[in-house]
C-alpha cells in the first residue's frame, strides 16, 4: 500500500469532532476580531480631528526641505488647519471625551440587556444581527466626512448606537466558545483565543490608520464594510453547540441542562457527592464552595440564584448572577483592568502624537505595540494559572506589578521611542493579561463550577456581570 500523502494524513490524523472543533475555534476568533476592529478607528482619527498647529521657526532646520516651498508670510492656524470641526475648538479634549464616555456607557448598558435579550435568543441569529448593525454604525461615523457634517450630536448619536449593539459580540462568542470547549487546559486555550481582542486593535489600527490622513472617513467606513462581511459568515457558518451536529460535548463530564437559544432542553444531571465535588474544583473553587450535597452554592434555592429553575426556566436573573460566589469579586479586579485598556484603547495614539511629535498614522502604528504584549500576556496568564490552579492569585499578582510599570511608562515615554516601545509591550502584557484571563476562563469556569450545580447555565449573563 502506497504510503499516505502527508496533506491527507495530517486531515486523516484527526476526529471530525477535532476539526469542527478547531473551526469554531477560528470562526469566533475572527467574529471578535472584527468587532474589536470597528472600536479602534476613533483612537486613530483624533489625532486628525484636532491637529495641533505649530508653525516651524526659522531657527528648526530638521525639516528644512518639507517647509521650503512655503510662502514667508504664513497666516495663523485656523480652524481648517487645526482639525475638524467641531473637534478644532481649544475644549477638544472634552469633546473628542464626549465620543468615548457616550461609546462606553452605552456599552455598559447594553451589556445588562445583551445578556438578558442573548439568552432567549438562538446565539447565530443574535450575533448577526448585531454584527450587521454594528457595521452600520460605524460606518454612519465616517459618512460624517463625507457629507461635511460638523454637528457634534450626529457623532455623539453614532458612538451611542454603535456602544449599544457591540454588546451582541461578546457574550454570544464566549457562550459559542465555551459550549465546544472543557474545562481541561482551559487557560491557555482561552489565552489563545483571547488574543482576539488584541489581533482586532491592531488591525484596526492599521486599516484606520491607511487612510486618516488622506480621508478619515474610510478610517470608519471600511471596518463597518469588515464587520458586516463577517456577519454573513456567522449566519452561514455558526455552529452554537456540538449536539447540533451530533458531536461529542467536552463542557462537563455530566449531563446538564442544554441551551440553545430559543430551543431549550433540559437533561437531568446526576448528584455528585461532596467528594466528588471537592475534587473536580480547583483549590480556589473549593474555597469558595460549601459542602451542600444538591446545591454546592451557599445559597438558598429561592434565594434568586436558582429562581425559576425548578419551573424549567433557563435563564437567571442579574442579581441572581451577582450572588454567586467569585462573581463581585472578579467583576472589581476586571474593572479596574479595563479602566487602563481602554484609555489605552482610545487615548494611546493621541498621546504618543502629542509627546513624540509624530503624526497620525505613525502614532497609530506605533499604539499596536500594547496590543502585541497583550497577546503574550493573555497566554503567559492563562498558561500560569493552568499550572498553578489559581485564577485568582495570577490575575492579582500580574496587575500589582502593572501598577508601577504605568508610572514607569509616564516617566521614560518622554525620553524616546525605544523607551516607548519597550513599555508598551510590557504595559500591555501586565495589563491585559488579567483582562484576558478573568474574561474568558474564570467567566468560564464560574459557568461550569456554579451553574451546573443548579442543572442549568446562564453564561451570558456571568459574562456580562464580569464585563
Amino acid at each position: 500500500m502506497a504510503q499516505l500523502p502527508p496533506g491527507i494524513y495530517l486531515i486523516t490524523s484527526f476526529t471530525r469532532d477535532q476539526w469542527y472543533r478547531a473551526f469554531i475555534f477560528v470562526l469566533t476568533f475572527m467574529l471578535y476580531v472584527s468587532f474589536h476592529l470597528s472600536r479602534k478607528p476613533i483612537s486613530i482619527v483624533k489625532g486628525e480631528l484636532h491637529k495641533h498647529c505649530a508653525i516651524p521657526q526659522d531657527t528648526e532646520l530638521i525639516n528644512y526641505k518639507k517647509y521650503a516651498n512655503r510662502q514667508p508670510m504664513e497666516e495663523p492656524c485656523n480652524k481648517s488647519s487645526s482639525g475638524w470641526e467641531p473637534f478644532d475648538k481649544s475644549n477638544y479634549k472634552e469633546l473628542l471625551g464626549a465620543l468615548d464616555y457616550s461609546f462606553l456607557c452605552a456599552y455598559a448598558v447594553g451589556m445588562y440587556l445583551s445578556g438578558i435579550i442573548g439568552e432567549r435568543l438562538p446565539i447565530r441569529y443574535y450575533l448577526t444581527g448585531g454584527m450587521f448593525a454594528s457595521g452600520l454604525f460605524t460606518a454612519m461615523f465616517g459618512l460624517g466626512y463625507f457629507y461635511n457634517i460638523h454637528n457634534l450630536w450626529f457623532y455623539i448619536a453614532a458612538q451611542i448606537a454603535n456602544g449599544l449593539v457591540q454588546t451582541t459580540g461578546w457574550p454570544s462568542v464566549v457562550t459559542c466558545i465555551g459550549n465546544w470547549f472543557g474545562k481541561g487546559r482551559r487557560g491557555l486555550i482561552m489565552g489563545l483565543w483571547n488574543s482576539h481582542t488584541s489581533v482586532g486593535n491592531i488591525l484596526g489600527s492599521l486599516i484606520a490608520g491607511y487612510w486618516v490622513s488622506t480621508c478619515w472617513g474610510l478610517s470608519f467606513v471600511v471596518p463597518g464594510i469588515v464587520i458586516s462581511i463577517m456577519g454573513i459568515v456567522c449566519y452561514l457558518f455558526l455552529i452554537e453547540h456540538p449536539k447540533d451536529i451530533n458531536c461529542a460535548s467536552t463542557s462537563t463530564n455530566n449531563s446538564k441542562s442544554y441551551m440553545n437559544g430559543s430551543n431549550r432542553f433540559k437533561i437531568q444531571k446526576p448528584k455528585l457527592s461532596t467528594k466528588e465535588t471537592s475534587k473536580s474544583q480547583d483549590p480556589e473553587m473549593q474555597y469558595l464552595l460549601s459542602d451542600n450535597e444538591n446545591c454546592v452554592m451557599p445559597l438558598n434555592y429561592n434565594n434568586g440564584f436558582c429562581e425559576g429553575y425548578e419551573n424549567g426556566h433557563s435563564a437567571i436573573s442579574f442579581i441572581g448572577a451577582l450572588r454567586i460566589p467569585g462573581v463581585v469579586e472578579f467583576s472589581l479586579c476586571l474593572l479596574f483592568a479595563k479602566l487602563v485598556s481602554y484609555t489605552f484603547l482610545f487615548w494611546l495614539p493621541l498621546y504618543i502624537t502629542n509627546v513624540d511629535n509624530l503624526n497620525a498614522k505613525e502614532a497609530g502604528d506605533l499604539s499596536t505595540l500594547f496590543d502585541v504584549g497583550g497577546i503574550f500576556g493573555g497566554i503567559l496568564a492563562g498558561i500560569i494559572s493552568d499550572r498553578l490552579k489559581k485564577r485568582a492569585l495570577t490575575c492579582g499578582i500580574m496587575l500589582l506589578i502593572a501598577a508601577p510599570m504605568l508610572y514607569v511608562f509616564y516617566a521614560v515615554s518622554k525620553i524616546g521611542l525605544k523607551a516607548t516601545v519597550a513599555m508598551l509591550l510590557i504595559c500591555g502584557a501586565l495589563v491585559n493579561g488579567p483582562y484576558a484571563l478573568i474574561t474568558t476562563a474564570v467567566s468560564a469556569d464560574l459557568v461550569s463550577g456554579f451553574m451546573f450545580s443548579c442543572s442549568s447555565e446562564s453564561p451570558e449573563c456571568i459574562s456580562n456581570c464580569l464585563q
